[in-house]
């Protein structure tokens, strides 16, 4: 499956590493093959036809796009480069099962001396699928029943259902996805939803039921969304022994909100990373198209990755954001950030640092995190170039500080309180990578800076989940 297949145009030349033939039998080679084989590869060759076998429901419109490219090739080798690029971007659509390529000469009566036909044997996926899988989140796990549409229109069209029952959360919704012909980076999806989490950290469940819709794009190196969210959110207490500070949060409210996400990502790997930077930037703007909720929110950030010598790797990571009222009426605890636990300040107990009320941790409208980590292949080199590759030896400096702001006061005011009362710690430990899915941590902490009111885990901690400081 996925081998590029080229028919004979002429003689092929009988060496080189793909055929098997040694350099100690170069010698047996007749002279004269070797002008054959340069000017097989410079030849000049006309795509005549294109064809794509195995279609059933897929319009061959959406296609012509991604194998227009075939056609511009002006030589045997840029054919079967082209091919194997117009078969990436066929799978990449999401709707065939596989994708061979086969390259012979053309026939017809039209057919030219150096004339070439390429096929693509294309096996379109099933009208429906339904999977079952388990997901590890940010210290979390659920149990996710999905049932899948995909091609439902004949155009890469995608519909999705999916419900997911967690340790601290059960959810399902139904999504619908739209990729632009030609352009797959450019779509539109909507989200129908209901999602159910539970936060013990605050003492806090909440349940959304919402609408979104999702427009993305790329500009240049950058990778751009545009959304509007309409949700409503029924908050309750977790306990009985919940604050009042959370109480008063209880109740129903409506948020209708836009927000816009610039990406940039060079990285090789978004898990654990070897090279490559991250650069990611959000706004959100709720109130002006409807709802209870009115405030804008800005989050950013930033990764770098830098191997060093013996396969080692040095990471800088750095988050921040800021939460500002709109109006007289204070923001909500769902929409303040939260900080602190083994996927962001370790050391720390998950969400555990910052403004609280009776032991219930109420977010901030500020914060800032930092990290810096050195990642090490593990002593001695068990299990290399197998298993022991996921596995990393992994030591770590993190910072960062949670609060809320005065807006009376000036920007000075606000860099003054961040840099008040640090929490920082350091340790060591090692770290499993879950494919490109997730990863595991487990280190040893040693947390300092430590405030009246933070909880703190001194020692081991575990950690698992998708975005780590």
């Amino acid at each position: 499956m996925g081998t590029v297949h080229a028919r004979s145009l002429d003689p092929l030349p009988m060496q080189g590493p793909e055929l098997g033939v040694q350099a100690d039998d170069l010698d047996l080679v007749e002279p004269e093959h070797e002008p054959q084989q340069e000017v097989l590869e410079n030849k000049d060759v006309v795509v005549q036809h294109v064809h794509i076998d195995g279609l059933g429901r897929t319009k061959e419109d959406i296609l012509t796009y991604e194998i227009a490219d075939v056609f511009r090739a002006k030589n045997l080798i840029e054919v079967m480069k082209k091919s194997h690029d117009a078969r990436q971007r066929l799978l990449r659509l999401g709707i065939f099962r596989h994708v061979d390529v086969v390259i012979d000469t053309a026939g017809g009566d039209d057919a030219l001396p150096n004339g070439l036909d390429v096929t693509f044997e294309v096996k379109e996926l099933r009208r429906m699928t339904g999977s079952y899988n388990t997901m590890v989140g940010n210290n979390e796990g659920s149990m996710v029943l999905g049932l899948k549409l995909p091609n439902i229109f004949g155009r890469a069209e995608k519909l999705t259902f999916q419900f997911s029952y967690g340790t601290k959360e059960t959810s399902y919704g139904l999504s619908f996805f739209k990729p632009q012909p030609g352009n797959f980076e450019r779509n539109f999806a909507i989200n129908l939803y209901k999602v159910t989490g539970q936060f013990p950290w605050s003492s806090l469940r909440e349940t959304d039921r919402g609408i979104s819709t999702e427009f993305s794009f790329p500009i240049w190196k950058t990778n751009h969304t545009l959304k509007w969210e309409g949700v409503w959110r029924e908050l309750g207490c977790l306990a009985r022994t919940a604050s009042f500070a959370v109480r008063e949060e209880s109740g129903h409210s409506l948020k209708s909100s836009l927000s816009h996400a610039m990406v940039i990502d060079t990285r090789n790997s978004p898990i654990l990373p070897r090279k490559g930077a991250l650069l990611k930037i959000t706004q959100e703007l709720a109130g002006y198209t409807g709802g209870d909720a009115s405030f804008l929110k800005e989050d950013f950030e930033i990764q770098l990755n830098k191997r060093l010598f013996w396969d080692s790797v040095l990471s800088a990571s750095l988050w921040g954001g800021m939460l500002l009222p709109i109006g007289d009426k204070p923001t909500s605890i769902a929409d303040r950030f939260y900080l602190g636990g083994p996927t962001s300040v370790r050391g720390f107990s998950m969400y555990s640092i910052g403004p609280q009320s009776e032991g219930d941790y109420l977010g901030g409208e500020a914060y800032w995190a930092g990290g810096l980590h050195l990642y090490t292949p593990l002593p001695f080199r068990p299990g290399r170039g197998g298993f022991g590759d996921l596995f990393r030896t992994h030591f770590f400096l993190n910072a960062g500080n949670l609060c809320n702001l005065n807006y009376g006061e000036g920007p000075r005011a606000h860099l003054s309180r961040l840099a008040e009362c640090i929490r920082w710690s350091y340790g060591a430990g090692i770290v499993l990578r879950l494919g490109n899915i997730a990863r595991l941590e487990l280190n040893y902490c040693i947390p300092m800076g430590v405030q009246s009111g933070d909880r703190i885990c001194d020692g081991v901690q575990f950690g698992a989940g998708i975005r780590f400081l």
